[in-house]
């Protein structure tokens, strides 16, 4: 019984396979929706003839886009992460990029939610109206990359 069991717990390690593919599906699905989103953005512009604004309509879709992209590249690290975690650690990947245990996979992507939550406030001031309070936005995202922050700190200085 006790092999048995063992055997089983052993191989459904690559039922984690099940979130790989979804990540990376997401990934893909995020990547194209990001690239049809520039381009529609690009062709919408130049399509109007219309330049009044136009910066500022061009800042705010690219911050969008870039939000999108990064989003697609959490799904990303996570695909790889997991893949290399759990079912083969001989992926050729950068240096940067090599993920040894969970808590390098969780410091990478907390990297990457900080850029991230960064870019989503970005976003939110290049769309400012003047009239919404953006310290009720910035505030709360400013209070989460600290705390993010201070969490990757204290993994680093620990090592």
């Amino acid at each position: 019984m006790t092999l048995f069991i063992s055997k089983l717990l052993s191989k459904s390690r690559y039922l984690v396979g099940l979130a790989v593919i979804g990540a990376f599906v997401g990934m893909v699905a995020l990547l194209l929706y990001g690239v049809w989103d520039v381009y529609h953005l690009v062709s919408t512009v130049l399509a109007a003839q219309e330049y009044e604004g136009i910066g500022k309509k061009l800042t705010f879709g690219f911050v969008e886009a870039i939000d999108t992209f990064l989003l697609a590249t959490v799904c990303y690290i996570t695909a790889l992460g997991l893949y290399e975690l759990f079912i083969d650690d001989q992926v050729e990947l950068p240096s940067w990029l090599n993920i040894r245990n969970l808590d390098d996979l969780k410091n990478k992507l907390t990297s990457v939610i900080i850029v991230l939550m960064a870019v989503i406030f970005l976003g939110h001031v290049v769309s400012w109206d003047g009239e919404r309070d953006l310290l009720r936005i910035g505030a709360p995202i400013a209070l989460v990359i600290a705390a993010l922050t201070w969490f990757l700190r204290q993994k680093d200085s620990s090592h």
